[in-house]
């Protein structure tokens, strides 16, 4: 145990480090650079995108193994996840109120990174003999930049990040919110969080077998459900107090810039708190920089790659600005986060806001809040493991060939077990400091090749079907 916490506070110090300055400068600066360079892509391809994904420009002839939508869903899997629950809440509670607004930032020109990325990954993707493809970073840099080496390094700390903020992290917060629902808050056994890791790990083993064409099809079904029942109980919870949406937004947007203290003992927010748990959980959330989504997107079937870039920058926007926005917003109006946490963090204090929030609109409706962030982690950690188990072992493939990857399978299927019994700030500290060191390749091909996106989005916005 004395080893974990030590372990705890060294990563937690290259975690922190990391996440102050050198993050917010690769990941806002770059997606800053592409959302000028590509003209606001973001505003301008955003009707189109819609159309897309509602399968009006679908192909069935076109190369690829999923459809616009699956790719999508794929994608979204693999972000919204416990991010948009607990994720929030760790900024709220580490950042202040104020991290809210670093990460809609971060999402809001993450669409242009994760729109550049997803076009290059299909544009430069490999489809073999079976019609079986494998995309993402790694080939954009193989093929589009011919550099290998830089390509296999993604593709290792793609691997490595597949661990953490695909697998433990997501097992370590379905306990946090079970334990939460719980009789006994803060003792649930060793053992009890290794059964319920079994359980997971059988699970996700069911379904990643079958490869991306499975993981798709089993997250077109469940994103769209889980996503919905989330949102309509968090909208219940702000409708309901829709006066107080005012004041919310005010101490959002107000706390981000000027750091202040919290009454009743809360530690003090600093600006560069708020920047540095925003900009961290709105990339845990929502992935843009990291490359990863780029994997899923390149199994498409589609042969114009700006189609598939302007579905994937649709991720940003769904996952953080809306969802993660009314996570937000129902534990800011609930009074939920600062001196009133109670000690809850993570998905713990995001089920006690729902639990506080229904619980104001009728008192018999409260014990349902906490099962709500329950069943809805449930749901969004399993596919987010199923999305990023494709991930890693196409990362695998790249690295090692066609032997590695049912290896990858079972040890990622392994260490879900191992997540759901670490302490959550461990989880958190790995998934970060994995996620950084993924983005980096990624970005150097993005700014690299910004040229060759630019001119294949003139091109494609210069046909009629537009």
């Amino acid at each position: 145990m004395e080893f974990l916490v030590q372990l705890t506070d060294w990563t937690g110090k290259i975690s922190g480090w990391l996440w102050d300055l050198p993050a917010a400068i690769i990941l806002v600066g770059t997606g800053l650079f592409l959302t000028y360079y590509l003209g606001f892509i973001q505003i301008r391809g955003f009707k189109h995108a819609i159309g897309l994904i509602s399968g009006r420009y679908d192909k069935p002839e076109d190369k690829g193994e999923v459809s616009h939508f699956q790719a999508l869903s794929t994608a979204l899997s693999a972000t919204i996840g416990t991010g948009n629950i607990s994720g929030v809440a760790t900024a709220i509670v580490m950042g202040g109120p104020g991290a809210i607004v670093w990460m809609w930032l971060t999402a809001f020109i993450g669409m242009a990174t994760k729109f550049a990325s997803c076009t290059l990954a299909v544009k430069f993707r490999q489809i073999d003999n079976k019609g079986q493809i494998a995309g993402g970073p790694m080939y954009t840099l193989l093929h589009g930049l011919n550099m290998p080496k830089l390509g296999a390094a993604f593709a290792f700390f793609a691997v490595i990040a597949s661990f953490g903020i695909g697998n433990m992290v997501q097992a370590n917060s379905v306990v946090d919110g079970l334990q939460y629902l719980s009789s006994d808050l803060t003792k649930m056994p060793i053992t009890t969080r290794a059964m319920l890791g079994c359980l997971l790990a059988s699970l996700v083993g069911l379904v990643i077998v079958g490869g991306v064409k499975r993981i798709a099809k089993i997250a077109s079904i469940i994103v769209p459900f889980m996503a919905a029942g989330y949102c309509l109980a968090a909208m219940a919870i702000i409708i309901m107090n829709y006066s107080l949406i005012p004041e919310a937004f005010s101490t959002i947007i107000s706390m981000a810039f000027n750091p202040q203290s919290v009454g009743g003992g809360a530690a003090g927010f600093t600006v560069m708190q708020a920047m540095r748990y925003g900009v961290a959980r709105g990339v845990f959330s929502n992935e843009a920089g990291l490359g990863s989504a780029a994997m899923a997107h390149a199994a498409a079937k589609t042969n114009e790659p700006v189609r598939e870039g302007l579905v994937a920058m649709l991720g940003p926007f769904i996952d953080t600005i809306v969802v993660c926005t009314m996570t937000a917003l129902v534990i800011i109006i609930t009074g939920s986060w600062g001196a009133n946490t109670h000690g809850f963090n993570g998905a713990a204090l995001s089920a006690f806001a729902f639990e506080s929030g229904l619980t104001s609109i009728a008192p018999e409706w409260g014990k349902y809040g906490a099962w709500v962030v329950g069943i809805g982690l449930i749901f969004f950690a399993y596919s987010t493991m199923i999305a990023w188990s494709y991930y890693g072992d196409r990362c695998a493939l790249f690295l090692f060939g066609d032997k590695a990857v049912l290896p990858y399978r079972i040890l990622f299927i392994l260490l879900i077990i191992v997540g759901a019994t670490i302490p959550l700030e461990l989880a958190w500290n790995l998934a970060d400091i994995t996620n950084i060191f993924m983005a980096v390749p990624n970005l150097i091909s993005l700014v690299l090749l910004s040229v060759l996106v630019k001119k294949l989005s003139a091109d494609y916005f210069a046909k009629p079907h537009n």
